[in-house]
């Protein structure tokens, strides 16, 4: 299982012979500048709701790929008008099985709407089971309490966390959400992209390594194994 962020919080999962996108924000993104997205493959397209800043080059890589979006009904919906395969629309608590795993819609605590201003749904997260792992993409959110329940239900490997604070949780919720959801290794996602939502990288690490967590801040086209 490989995993390769791509800014913001846009990652690639590459797992079971499958290629999956989180949450394209990469073009309008000045830190992902020498992404070039015309060559990212996707079989699959994961939007954890429907604002910009998660969903501006899924049109783009979904129409060049053929990729499958999956998400939320309404975000689903309206990129099947736009012309891409739409055949995964979920909402909070259902659960897909796709080539590669499982994809589960888990509640999440933030706003949703569509680039033009059309109903999004509400936002969510994700558990994704794969190749024996299981993890949490947490998308935008608060700290809520649903997330024990995803600590009584799974056993998970990791969780892709929001960091940056402001529009989301910031480094000291998220370390709750890691221990509420039994997560010790977080990949931190959501950070450094616009002003509000800059941190100090440093004292982030500091803080996860005194919460006995470990956290990791990906460097842009960077790729891991896990």
């Amino acid at each position: 299982m490989q995993l390769t962020y791509y800014g913001h919080s846009c990652f690639l999962l590459e797992t079971g012979g499958s290629k999956v996108l989180f949450d394209p924000f990469i073009s309008p993104n000045p830190l992902a500048k020498d992404v070039a997205i015309d060559q990212i493959d996707a079989q699959f397209i994961l939007l954890s709701h429907g604002h910009a800043d998660h969903v501006a080059d899924a049109e783009a890589i979904g129409k060049r790929t053929g990729a499958e979006v999956v998400g939320m009904a309404e975000v689903v919906g309206w990129f099947g008008q736009k012309g891409l395969k739409a055949n995964y629309a979920m909402n909070i608590g259902g659960k897909v099985s796709l080539p590669f795993g499982t994809v589960k819609m888990v509640a999440a605590l933030h706003s949703s709407s569509m680039p033009d201003g059309s109903y999004g749904g509400i936002a969510a997260g994700f558990v994704v089971e794969a190749e024996g792992k299981t993890f949490y993409f947490a998308g935008d959110t608060a700290l809520t309490y649903d997330m024990k329940l995803l600590g009584e239900q799974y056993k998970l490997d990791f969780a892709l966390l929001p960091i940056g604070d402001n529009y989301t949780m910031g480094i000291d919720d998220a370390l709750i959400a890691a221990d509420w959801t039994g997560a010790n290794k977080i990949i931190g996602m959501h950070y450094d992209t616009f002003p509000p939502i800059t941190i100090d990288q440093e004292a982030a690490k500091q803080k996860a390594t005194q919460a006995g967590k470990e956290l990791l801040l990906l460097k842009i086209g960077e790729t891991i194994n896990l």
